[in-house]
Order: structure tokens, then sequence, then C-alpha cells
């Protein structure tokens, strides 16, 4: 008689996972996609021997083939570059007030109402709402023009 260890696993209603995700290590995850690599192998029988998702299995799969599960790639051959650290910006001490929304002198009137201007060939513009009157009236005058 053998003994089984099982290991206590917590799900959700619907029966998933809902435990501490499991780590693989790069060379495991290696291993396992060479299994799946062998004539006749089944990436879902590799995957179930593993307990592991087969999806997860065939993302391995790309990741062996753009050679990212290399042993040198686990190593992290990451070259540290000097640094300068440089007087950081300083930042305005002043807000600047909001300002109204309110119309001044300077700026166009804006004319609220329903324009339809028809041309001579027989199209017509319809604008609806407000309508900035000096674009207008540019629009009108290379209308003119034509």
């Amino acid at each position: 008689m053998g003994i089984f260890a099982e290991a206590i696993v917590t799900t959700d209603t619907l029966g998933r996972r809902t435990g501490p995700r499991t780590r693989h290590s790069i060379e495991e995850k290696r291993r396992i996609v060479e299994e799946t690599r062998a004539p006749g192998a089944s990436v879902a029988a590799v995957a179930r021997l593993h307990h592991v998702n087969p999806n997860q299995v065939f993302a391995w799969r790309q990741l062996y083939r753009r050679g990212l599960l290399q042993p040198q790639a686990a190593k992290g051959d990451a070259k540290m570059l000097p640094v300068t650290v440089s007087t950081p910006t300083v930042l305005p001490t002043e807000r600047v007030p909001r300002t109204v929304a309110s119309q001044s002198a300077a700026e166009p009137k804006q004319v609220s109402r329903l324009i339809e201007i028809k041309l001579s060939n027989g199209h017509s513009i319809v604008l609806h709402g407000r309508v900035d009157a000096e674009a207008l009236s540019r629009v009108i005058d290379l209308l003119v023009q034509r």
C-alpha cells in the first residue's frame, strides 16, 4: 500500500483554483516543453501529467521557439549603465487662477441658431448650435471668391 501526498487545493464554487499560483523554473518549463516535442507526444497529455494547463504549455512552447527558455536567459545578463543624477526640475509654487468661462471683449461672439447657406451649385451648408461668427465669415468669404 502506497502513501500518497495530497496537496490541499482551495477552489471557488465553479471549481477554479483560488490558492497561490505555482511557480515553475525556466529549467522545468524547458523540460516540459521538450517532452511535448517528442514524436507522438500530446501537449494536453504532457500538461495533464505535470498538472499544468495546456494553454500554459503552448505559451511556453512559443517562448522556447524564440529562445527565451535557454539557461542563459534565466541568468539575467543585464548590463548596468552609468547614471547621472541632476538637480530636479523646480515646480511652480503658485497656482494659476482659473478663468471664468465668460467671454471677454477680445473673444469673438458665438452665434447660437440654425444657419443654412444655399450655394449657387445647388449644395447647401447647414449649421446647428453655436457658431463662431468670425470663422463663419471667413468660410463665406472663401465660398464667394470661388
